[in-house]
């Protein structure tokens, strides 16, 4: 199946849609087009169309479908983000496989969404996502991140634990509250502090923890006890 141009505009966040039903394309087009601020570049249904589409337009965020066949192969991840090095994924997925939704972020997904949610919830993970955050679905990341919960620590300091020691009290309030999911809006009106210095010390966060976006600070906060699961 050839790949298909869309739009002629050029609003804010361009998006191409990789899924080989022409009718799920076709929906999500309809839906993602007629937002202010989003443009549909392209969409495509085959792995081969899908790189080719992603190296010509260089979108700034690429929704994925997979888990239903074997149209999109997931071990396609890497190589579509190699194509746009400043191109964001979300995995949108009908499949309930844990091990399907961890392998998309240790292959560089920075979004997972299940195929049934509202599509206002799209359109916020769209914006989130091209924003530079996360979007963490707490029902299916949350085996994604147990998964990486140390089981034995030992006598000796890690590189990490000493990364920790580094963090404020302050710091550590901010990182349990984004692990909870909340936004830096969110985490302000809980602290009774204003945006702007929930900004600064999430960007002091990422430098004494050595991550590079909320996606990591939650998996390593999670990983090292500084944020509880989701249940």
């Amino acid at each position: 199946m050839k790949r298909e141009a869309v739009g002629a505009t050029s609003p804010n966040v361009r998006i191409v849609i990789i899924d080989e039903s022409e009718l799920f394309r076709a929906g999500l087009n309809l839906l993602l087009g007629k937002q202010d601020g989003f443009e549909v570049v392209g969409m495509a249904g085959n792995q081969s169309d899908a790189i080719s589409l992603i190296k010509k337009e260089q979108p700034d965020v690429a929704l994925i479908s997979i888990g239903q066949n074997d149209g999109i192969n997931l071990e396609l991840l890497p190589d579509m983000l190699a194509a746009a090095e400043s191109m964001r994924v979300l995995v949108i997925t009908g499949s309930a496989d844990n091990d399907l939704h961890r392998r998309a972020i240790h292959l560089g997904a920075v979004g997972l969404l299940s195929k049934d949610i509202p599509p206002d919830i799209l359109i916020r993970a769209v914006e989130k996502v091209h924003a530079g955050e996360a979007w963490l679905d707490r029902a299916m990341t949350a085996s994604i991140l147990r998964d990486l919960s140390p089981r034995h620590r030992t006598q000796k300091r890690s590189p990490d634990e000493i990364k920790i020691e580094r963090l404020t009290n302050r710091e550590r309030e901010i990182i349990k509250l984004v692990g909870e999911g909340l936004k830096n809006k969110q985490i302000a009106e809980r602290l009774f502090i204003s945006e702007v210095t929930v900004h600064h010390h999430i960007t002091s966060i990422y430098s004494k923890l050595e991550v590079a976006d909320r996606l990591e600070l939650v998996i390593f906060a999670y990983r090292k006890g500084l944020a509880e699961l989701p249940c």
